[in-house]
């Protein structure tokens, strides 16, 4: 089965950064389109950050606009690991931010994740004005 776990979260103060890590098993990250997805209790789960697999045709890569210039989306091969480096943080990045492999439709302006994709438990980031 395939298993996906995140850490890296905590609290941070404004302007402050994080880096979340994603670590899978018995998937090859590499492979697969994979992506960062937060949400808030009451709100709208959203697409954070979400990337292709290694050599798609397609090769896009989405940022949510309030996020563009600050987070960046990483994968290491090697490591079978999936990053969000986070700079500059504001409270409204406060969220539970999950980590998705697979199940998902990318395109340059839009990451929609579905229920048949891999899904972690979720990392809380939490940033204090």
């Amino acid at each position: 089965q395939v298993k996906v776990v995140e850490s890296g979260g905590g609290l941070v103060q404004a302007g402050g950064s994080l880096r979340l890590s994603c670590t899978a098993s018995g998937v090859t990250l590499d492979d697969q389109a994979v992506g960062w997805f937060r949400q808030v209790p009451g709100k709208e789960r959203e697409a954070v950050s979400c990337i292709d697999w290694v050599g798609s045709k397609f090769s896009n890569t989405y940022y949510l606009t309030s996020v563009k210039g600050r987070f960046t989306i990483s994968r290491d091969g090697a490591k079978n690991t999936l990053y969000l480096q986070m700079n500059s943080l504001e409270p409204e990045d406060t969220a539970m931010y999950y980590c998705v492999v697979d199940g998902l439709g990318i395109g340059a302006d839009y990451c929609t994740g579905y229920s048949f994709g891999n899904w972690g438990q979720g990392t809380q980031v939490t940033v204090s004005s």
